[in-house]
């Protein structure tokens, strides 16, 4: 029987041949590197949001998302390659791996920062109101849209669901499964209440005569607008935010987010 210095012995040679395995085992490789090797950049989105991203008839994309990808893009030397999602899929496609991140509007919550990295925020964009405008002074809070008879709308898979499960526990609730039509509903008054981001409310009054932003100034709920990032890859989220912080401080972005919002 060996003693129980060999025993020992044994057992710390064991355990110092797995640590160094383990420390011998190649690291994941960044998505700053994938990329810049690949000539490719693939970013998904589920364009239908305005003024974020939003994919025209001709298959392609536009807004402040996709035209801030453009800078990011040409800042590693990489083609942008957009890949289409829905909100409901955001998550598991970016964790599966289908693409290098994610973009259009994206609210940030700890339930997704559980599952991976957010960018420094790029906006401060929260909860407001859109409503028909004769209507806009019926419904100033949360307590005056939470009553019975109001017909609140939301699309799936998202923050404005969240919301509007966890804060209108009186007013009639209507799931709709297409973001691009939803504010019609309103507009037809087969809805009478939409809370979204505070930035598309304002695009979507201008682009729907007879809708109103309510208080977007005031937001029922403060949000930050970031872009989401797989998990774990730290220099990939660092290179994010440097550009980002870049891009803030040359005025680009402020120049991206007028040419949209103004």
């Amino acid at each position: 029987m060996p003693s129980f210095h060999v025993v020992a012995g044994m057992a710390a040679l064991a355990t110092g041949l797995s640590l160094g395995a383990l420390a011998q085992s190649p690291a994941p490789a960044s998505v700053l590197d994938t990329a810049q090797k690949a000539g490719v950049l693939r970013i998904c989105t589920p364009g239908d949001y305005k003024p974020f991203s939003f994919q025209k008839p001709d298959a392609s994309f536009e807004g402040i998302d996709v035209d801030l990808m453009a800078s990011l893009t040409a800042s590693l030397g990489v083609k942008p390659q957009w890949i289409k999602t829905s909100w409901s899929n955001l998550m598991p496609d970016l964790t599966a791996g289908k693409c290098d991140l994610s973009v259009g509007g994206i609210s940030v919550t700890t339930e997704r920062q559980k599952r991976a990295f957010f960018s420094t925020a790029y906006m401060v964009n929260g909860k407001t109101p859109i409503a028909r405008c004769a209507d806009v002074a019926k419904y100033q809070t949360v307590a005056d849209i939470d009553k019975p008879g109001v017909k609140v709308i939301f699309n799936p898979g998202g923050s404005n669901e969240r919301f509007a499960r966890a804060n209108f526990k009186q007013a009639q609730l209507t799931l709709h499964p297409e973001n691009l039509t939803i504010f019609d509903e309103v507009l037809a008054g087969r809805a009478d209440v939409f809370v979204t981001e505070s930035a598309e409310a304002i695009t979507q009054q201008k682009l729907k005569p007879g809708l109103c932003a309510i208080n977007p100034d005031k937001p029922l709920q403060y949000g930050e607008m970031a872009y989401l990032l797989p998990r774990d890859d730290m220099a990939f989220k660092a290179y994010v935010d440097q550009w980002l912080h870049l891009a803030k401080a040359s005025g680009e972005y402020q120049r991206v987010v007028d040419g949209w919002l103004k």
